[in-house]
Protein backbone atom coordinates (compact mmCIF):
# COMPACT_ATOMS: atom_id res chain seq x y z
CA UNK A 1 0.00 0.00 0.00
CA UNK A 2 1.00 3.56 -0.61
CA UNK A 3 -0.12 5.33 2.77
CA UNK A 4 1.88 4.44 6.12
CA UNK A 5 0.90 6.87 8.43
CA UNK A 6 3.65 6.37 10.82
CA UNK A 7 5.66 8.02 7.84
CA UNK A 8 6.30 11.71 7.36
CA UNK A 9 5.47 12.54 3.96
CA UNK A 10 6.12 15.20 1.23
CA UNK A 11 3.80 16.80 -1.36
CA UNK A 12 5.19 17.12 -4.62
CA UNK A 13 3.90 20.35 -5.10
CA UNK A 14 6.12 21.59 -2.44
CA UNK A 15 8.77 20.99 -5.01
CA UNK A 16 7.53 22.06 -8.08
CA UNK A 17 7.76 20.15 -11.56
CA UNK A 18 11.49 21.08 -12.39
CA UNK A 19 12.34 20.69 -8.35
CA UNK A 20 10.75 17.19 -8.65
CA UNK A 21 12.99 16.32 -11.84
CA UNK A 22 15.65 17.53 -10.05
CA UNK A 23 15.54 15.71 -6.80
CA UNK A 24 14.44 12.11 -8.18
CA UNK A 25 17.29 12.32 -11.57
CA UNK A 26 20.26 13.52 -9.00
CA UNK A 27 21.89 10.44 -8.96
CA UNK A 28 21.47 8.84 -11.94
CA UNK A 29 25.07 9.11 -14.01
CA UNK A 30 26.52 8.99 -16.91
CA UNK A 31 28.05 5.29 -17.90
CA UNK A 32 28.16 5.34 -21.77
CA UNK A 33 30.45 7.14 -24.44
CA UNK A 34 27.47 7.55 -26.84
CA UNK A 35 25.80 10.08 -23.91
CA UNK A 36 27.37 13.28 -24.67
CA UNK A 37 24.51 15.07 -23.03
CA UNK A 38 21.65 13.57 -20.54
CA UNK A 39 19.35 15.47 -18.25
CA UNK A 40 19.61 19.36 -17.63
CA UNK A 41 18.85 20.52 -21.09
CA UNK A 42 15.85 20.80 -23.94
CA UNK A 43 16.96 17.50 -25.22
CA UNK A 44 19.11 14.98 -24.45
CA UNK A 45 22.42 14.46 -27.21
CA UNK A 46 23.84 11.33 -28.39
CA UNK A 47 27.08 10.02 -30.62
CA UNK A 48 26.62 6.77 -32.25
CA UNK A 49 28.80 6.99 -34.84
CA UNK A 50 28.39 4.53 -37.45
CA UNK A 51 26.08 2.18 -35.50
CA UNK A 52 22.33 1.04 -36.14
CA UNK A 53 19.85 3.17 -33.41
CA UNK A 54 16.82 1.25 -32.14
CA UNK A 55 14.32 2.70 -30.11
CA UNK A 56 11.41 1.42 -28.63
CA UNK A 57 8.83 2.50 -26.02
CA UNK A 58 6.18 1.23 -23.50
CA UNK A 59 3.22 2.50 -21.67
CA UNK A 60 2.80 1.26 -18.15
CA UNK A 61 -0.92 2.34 -16.85
CA UNK A 62 -2.02 1.61 -13.21
CA UNK A 63 -5.17 -0.88 -12.78
CA UNK A 64 -4.29 -2.41 -16.46
CA UNK A 65 -0.38 -3.39 -16.37
CA UNK A 66 0.13 -3.44 -12.32
CA UNK A 67 -1.40 -3.54 -9.35
CA UNK A 68 0.01 -1.16 -6.57
CA UNK A 69 -1.76 -3.45 -3.72
CA UNK A 70 0.98 -6.30 -3.93
CA UNK A 71 3.30 -4.43 -6.17
CA UNK A 72 6.11 -2.33 -4.57
CA UNK A 73 7.22 1.21 -6.28
CA UNK A 74 10.90 -0.05 -6.25
CA UNK A 75 10.44 -3.18 -7.75
CA UNK A 76 7.23 -1.18 -10.69
CA UNK A 77 10.44 1.04 -11.49
CA UNK A 78 12.98 -1.60 -12.13
CA UNK A 79 10.38 -3.55 -14.14
CA UNK A 80 8.93 -0.94 -16.48
CA UNK A 81 12.71 0.11 -17.14
CA UNK A 82 13.54 -3.88 -18.05
CA UNK A 83 10.52 -4.44 -20.26
CA UNK A 84 12.03 -2.33 -22.60
CA UNK A 85 15.43 -3.07 -22.63
CA UNK A 86 13.88 -6.73 -23.36
CA UNK A 87 12.58 -5.15 -26.91
CA UNK A 88 15.89 -4.02 -27.37
CA UNK A 89 17.87 -7.28 -26.75
CA UNK A 90 15.34 -8.99 -28.91
CA UNK A 91 17.12 -7.15 -31.60
CA UNK A 92 20.47 -8.50 -31.00
CA UNK A 93 21.09 -5.02 -29.89
CA UNK A 94 23.23 -3.50 -26.96
CA UNK A 95 20.61 -1.12 -24.52
CA UNK A 96 22.25 2.18 -23.92
CA UNK A 97 20.01 4.50 -22.88
CA UNK A 98 16.63 5.50 -21.36
CA UNK A 99 13.94 8.26 -20.78
CA UNK A 100 11.18 7.91 -18.06
CA UNK A 101 8.16 9.65 -18.24
CA UNK A 102 5.82 9.80 -15.33
CA UNK A 103 2.10 10.89 -14.87
CA UNK A 104 0.98 10.90 -11.24
CA UNK A 105 -2.01 11.56 -8.73
CA UNK A 106 -1.74 13.70 -5.74
CA UNK A 107 -2.15 10.78 -3.91
CA UNK A 108 1.41 9.46 -4.04
CA UNK A 109 3.78 11.47 -1.32
CA UNK A 110 7.49 12.43 -2.86
CA UNK A 111 8.89 9.35 -0.64
CA UNK A 112 6.34 7.05 -2.73
CA UNK A 113 8.50 8.41 -6.11
CA UNK A 114 11.56 8.31 -4.73
CA UNK A 115 10.96 4.24 -4.55
CA UNK A 116 9.81 4.41 -7.68
CA UNK A 117 12.86 5.95 -9.08
CA UNK A 118 15.22 3.98 -6.71
CA UNK A 119 14.08 0.94 -8.74
CA UNK A 120 14.49 3.07 -12.05
CA UNK A 121 18.46 3.64 -10.78
CA UNK A 122 18.84 -0.20 -10.05
CA UNK A 123 17.79 -1.23 -13.23
CA UNK A 124 20.31 1.58 -14.86
CA UNK A 125 22.82 0.33 -12.70
CA UNK A 126 22.76 -3.24 -13.37
CA UNK A 127 22.30 -2.79 -17.35
CA UNK A 128 24.41 -0.46 -17.56
CA UNK A 129 22.49 1.90 -19.29
CA UNK A 130 22.16 5.59 -18.89
CA UNK A 131 19.03 7.44 -17.72
CA UNK A 132 18.73 10.81 -20.40
CA UNK A 133 15.61 12.54 -19.82
CA UNK A 134 11.82 12.07 -19.55
CA UNK A 135 8.89 14.20 -18.17
CA UNK A 136 6.95 14.58 -15.10
CA UNK A 137 2.97 15.76 -15.48
CA UNK A 138 -0.53 15.37 -13.18
CA UNK A 139 -2.99 12.64 -13.66
CA UNK A 140 -6.33 12.36 -12.50
CA UNK A 141 -6.52 8.61 -12.92
CA UNK A 142 -3.57 7.00 -10.98
CA UNK A 143 0.21 6.39 -11.88
CA UNK A 144 1.43 6.08 -15.38
CA UNK A 145 5.23 5.13 -16.71
CA UNK A 146 6.43 5.80 -19.92
CA UNK A 147 9.81 4.57 -21.01
CA UNK A 148 11.28 4.52 -23.96
CA UNK A 149 14.72 2.69 -24.67
CA UNK A 150 17.57 3.34 -27.16
CA UNK A 151 20.33 1.13 -28.01
CA UNK A 152 22.89 0.26 -31.29
CA UNK A 153 23.71 -2.80 -32.86
CA UNK A 154 26.80 -3.22 -35.57
CA UNK A 155 24.93 -2.84 -39.50
CA UNK A 156 23.79 -6.08 -40.48
CA UNK A 157 24.10 -8.12 -36.74
CA UNK A 158 20.45 -6.18 -36.01
CA UNK A 159 17.78 -9.08 -35.59
CA UNK A 160 14.37 -8.92 -37.18
CA UNK A 161 11.16 -11.07 -36.81
CA UNK A 162 11.10 -11.54 -40.54
CA UNK A 163 14.28 -14.10 -41.28
CA UNK A 164 12.75 -17.62 -40.03
CA UNK A 165 13.10 -20.53 -42.54
CA UNK A 166 11.71 -23.78 -43.03
CA UNK A 167 13.95 -26.25 -41.14
CA UNK A 168 15.03 -23.42 -39.06
CA UNK A 169 15.44 -24.69 -35.10
CA UNK A 170 12.90 -23.21 -32.77
CA UNK A 171 14.74 -21.75 -29.49
CA UNK A 172 13.66 -20.21 -26.33
CA UNK A 173 15.87 -19.07 -23.09
CA UNK A 174 14.95 -20.13 -19.79
CA UNK A 175 11.71 -21.37 -18.72
CA UNK A 176 8.12 -20.14 -19.19
CA UNK A 177 5.00 -19.58 -17.70
CA UNK A 178 6.50 -18.00 -14.33
CA UNK A 179 5.15 -15.02 -14.48
CA UNK A 180 1.50 -15.20 -14.94
CA UNK A 181 1.42 -17.84 -12.06
CA UNK A 182 3.43 -15.45 -9.97
CA UNK A 183 0.45 -13.16 -10.79
CA UNK A 184 -2.04 -15.87 -9.86
CA UNK A 185 -0.66 -16.24 -6.43
CA UNK A 186 -0.51 -12.37 -5.69
CA UNK A 187 -3.80 -12.14 -6.84
CA UNK A 188 -5.60 -14.67 -4.78
CA UNK A 189 -3.48 -13.40 -1.30
CA UNK A 190 -5.11 -10.06 -2.71
CA UNK A 191 -8.75 -11.40 -2.29
CA UNK A 192 -7.64 -13.06 0.93
CA UNK A 193 -6.44 -9.73 2.28
CA UNK A 194 -9.55 -8.13 1.39
CA UNK A 195 -11.78 -10.18 3.01
CA UNK A 196 -9.39 -10.74 6.24
CA UNK A 197 -7.29 -7.23 6.40
CA UNK A 198 -4.91 -9.12 10.03
CA UNK A 199 -4.05 -12.19 7.12
CA UNK A 200 -0.26 -12.20 6.20
CA UNK A 201 0.59 -14.29 3.37
CA UNK A 202 3.49 -16.99 3.22
CA UNK A 203 4.96 -16.44 -0.39
CA UNK A 204 7.93 -18.68 0.71
CA UNK A 205 6.93 -21.49 -1.17
CA UNK A 206 6.25 -19.62 -4.51
CA UNK A 207 9.37 -17.29 -4.54
CA UNK A 208 10.33 -18.50 -7.69
CA UNK A 209 7.39 -17.44 -9.82
CA UNK A 210 6.44 -13.72 -7.64
CA UNK A 211 10.03 -12.66 -8.41
CA UNK A 212 9.02 -13.54 -11.85
CA UNK A 213 6.04 -11.13 -11.96
CA UNK A 214 7.40 -8.53 -9.85
CA UNK A 215 10.89 -8.16 -10.86
CA UNK A 216 11.66 -9.68 -14.33
CA UNK A 217 15.26 -9.46 -15.82
CA UNK A 218 15.97 -9.18 -19.51
CA UNK A 219 17.95 -11.54 -21.22
CA UNK A 220 20.80 -9.61 -21.84
CA UNK A 221 22.90 -12.62 -20.64
CA UNK A 222 21.87 -14.63 -24.11
CA UNK A 223 22.79 -11.43 -26.34
CA UNK A 224 26.65 -12.55 -25.16
CA UNK A 225 26.01 -15.57 -25.05
CA UNK A 226 24.93 -16.27 -28.39
CA UNK A 227 27.72 -14.03 -30.31
CA UNK A 228 30.45 -16.35 -27.73
CA UNK A 229 29.08 -19.12 -29.11
CA UNK A 230 29.19 -17.46 -32.83
CA UNK A 231 25.86 -18.17 -33.34
CA UNK A 232 23.24 -15.59 -35.01
CA UNK A 233 19.33 -16.39 -34.75
CA UNK A 234 17.46 -16.37 -37.70
CA UNK A 235 14.53 -14.22 -36.38
CA UNK A 236 13.89 -13.11 -33.05
CA UNK A 237 11.25 -11.59 -30.48
CA UNK A 238 11.15 -11.31 -26.71
CA UNK A 239 8.44 -12.95 -25.03
CA UNK A 240 5.48 -10.31 -23.36
CA UNK A 241 2.34 -11.55 -24.37
CA UNK A 242 2.58 -15.49 -24.34
CA UNK A 243 5.14 -18.11 -26.68
CA UNK A 244 1.70 -19.04 -28.47
CA UNK A 245 1.04 -15.35 -29.62
CA UNK A 246 4.95 -14.79 -30.24
CA UNK A 247 5.21 -17.82 -32.59
CA UNK A 248 2.63 -16.80 -34.59
CA UNK A 249 4.35 -13.01 -34.90
CA UNK A 250 7.76 -14.91 -35.94
CA UNK A 251 5.52 -17.21 -38.58
CA UNK A 252 3.40 -14.56 -40.19
CA UNK A 253 5.99 -12.18 -40.38
CA UNK A 254 8.64 -14.31 -41.73
CA UNK A 255 5.87 -16.15 -43.94
CA UNK A 256 6.73 -19.98 -42.71
CA UNK A 257 5.05 -22.85 -40.65
CA UNK A 258 5.94 -24.36 -37.07
CA UNK A 259 5.38 -27.46 -35.25
CA UNK A 260 6.06 -26.92 -30.93
CA UNK A 261 6.84 -29.67 -29.33
CA UNK A 262 4.72 -29.82 -25.97
CA UNK A 263 7.33 -31.86 -24.38
CA UNK A 264 10.09 -29.43 -25.20
CA UNK A 265 8.85 -26.40 -23.42
CA UNK A 266 10.80 -25.67 -20.53
CA UNK A 267 8.69 -25.63 -17.37
CA UNK A 268 10.47 -25.00 -13.88
CA UNK A 269 9.27 -27.00 -11.29
CA UNK A 270 7.50 -24.81 -9.14
CA UNK A 271 5.28 -23.72 -12.49
CA UNK A 272 4.06 -27.18 -12.31
CA UNK A 273 3.25 -27.19 -8.62
CA UNK A 274 1.77 -24.45 -8.58
CA UNK A 275 -0.21 -25.09 -11.75
CA UNK A 276 -1.28 -28.11 -9.94
CA UNK A 277 -2.56 -26.71 -7.21
CA UNK A 278 -4.55 -24.19 -8.61
CA UNK A 279 -5.80 -26.47 -11.02
CA UNK A 280 -4.82 -24.87 -14.67
CA UNK A 281 -3.03 -26.92 -17.18
CA UNK A 282 0.98 -25.51 -17.07
CA UNK A 283 1.11 -26.28 -21.14
CA UNK A 284 -1.36 -23.36 -21.52
CA UNK A 285 0.24 -21.18 -19.07
CA UNK A 286 3.56 -21.47 -20.61
CA UNK A 287 1.59 -20.79 -24.30
CA UNK A 288 -0.96 -17.74 -23.14
CA UNK A 289 0.93 -16.48 -19.66
CA UNK A 290 3.11 -13.56 -21.47
CA UNK A 291 5.34 -11.54 -19.46
CA UNK A 292 8.24 -14.07 -19.03
CA UNK A 293 10.43 -11.82 -21.22
CA UNK A 294 12.21 -14.77 -22.54
CA UNK A 295 13.97 -14.56 -25.94
CA UNK A 296 12.72 -16.47 -28.35
CA UNK A 297 14.26 -16.91 -31.64
CA UNK A 298 15.05 -19.40 -34.41
CA UNK A 299 18.39 -20.99 -35.41
CA UNK A 300 20.13 -22.48 -38.34
CA UNK A 301 19.95 -26.65 -37.93
CA UNK A 302 23.74 -25.90 -38.41
CA UNK A 303 24.65 -24.80 -35.24
CA UNK A 304 22.73 -26.97 -33.83
CA UNK A 305 25.71 -28.79 -31.95
CA UNK A 306 26.15 -25.04 -30.56
CA UNK A 307 23.50 -24.82 -28.77
CA UNK A 308 22.48 -28.57 -28.02
CA UNK A 309 24.16 -28.58 -24.47
CA UNK A 310 23.73 -25.65 -22.98
CA UNK A 311 21.28 -25.41 -19.79
CA UNK A 312 20.23 -21.59 -20.92
CA UNK A 313 18.29 -22.65 -23.74
CA UNK A 314 15.54 -25.31 -24.84
CA UNK A 315 14.86 -26.50 -28.60
CA UNK A 316 11.13 -26.20 -29.02
CA UNK A 317 10.14 -27.21 -32.29
CA UNK A 318 11.10 -26.22 -36.04
CA UNK A 319 10.15 -24.54 -38.75
CA UNK A 320 7.90 -25.32 -41.91
CA UNK A 321 6.69 -24.15 -44.92
CA UNK A 322 3.68 -21.30 -44.51
CA UNK A 323 1.10 -24.05 -45.78
CA UNK A 324 1.71 -26.65 -43.38
CA UNK A 325 0.74 -24.15 -40.66
CA UNK A 326 1.03 -23.46 -36.89
CA UNK A 327 0.98 -26.88 -34.58
CA UNK A 328 1.45 -27.79 -31.31
CA UNK A 329 2.33 -31.21 -31.55
CA UNK A 330 1.03 -32.51 -28.05
CA UNK A 331 2.42 -35.75 -25.57
CA UNK A 332 0.14 -37.86 -27.50
CA UNK A 333 1.22 -36.82 -30.67
CA UNK A 334 -1.73 -34.78 -31.59
CA UNK A 335 -1.14 -31.63 -33.81
CA UNK A 336 -3.44 -29.06 -32.65
CA UNK A 337 -3.31 -25.04 -34.06
CA UNK A 338 -1.38 -22.46 -32.57
CA UNK A 339 -3.66 -19.47 -31.48
CA UNK A 340 -2.60 -16.37 -30.05
CA UNK A 341 -5.05 -16.49 -26.73
CA UNK A 342 -2.47 -14.49 -24.19
CA UNK A 343 -3.61 -11.49 -22.68
CA UNK A 344 -5.35 -8.80 -24.95
CA UNK A 345 -4.84 -4.88 -23.64
CA UNK A 346 -8.14 -3.78 -24.84
CA UNK A 347 -10.63 -6.89 -23.97
CA UNK A 348 -13.60 -5.80 -21.92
Amino acid sequence: MIEDKNQSHTKISDLGEFGLIDHLTKNFKITQSSTIKGIGDDAAVLNFDDKQIVVTTDLLVEGVHFDLSYMPLKHLGYKAVVVNLSDVYAMNAKATQVTVSIAVSNRFPLEALEDLYAGIETAANIYNIDVIGGDTTSSNTGLLISVTAIGEVNANEEIYRTGAKPDNLLVVSGDLGAAYMGLQVLEREKAVFKVNPNSQPDLEPYNYIVERQLKPEARKDIITLLKDLEVKPTSMIDISDGLSSEIIHLCKQSDVGCDLYEDKIPLDPQVISTCEEFNIDSTTVALNGGEDYELLFTVSQADFPKIKANPNLSIIGYMKEAKEGMHLVTRADSRIPLKAQGWKNFNA
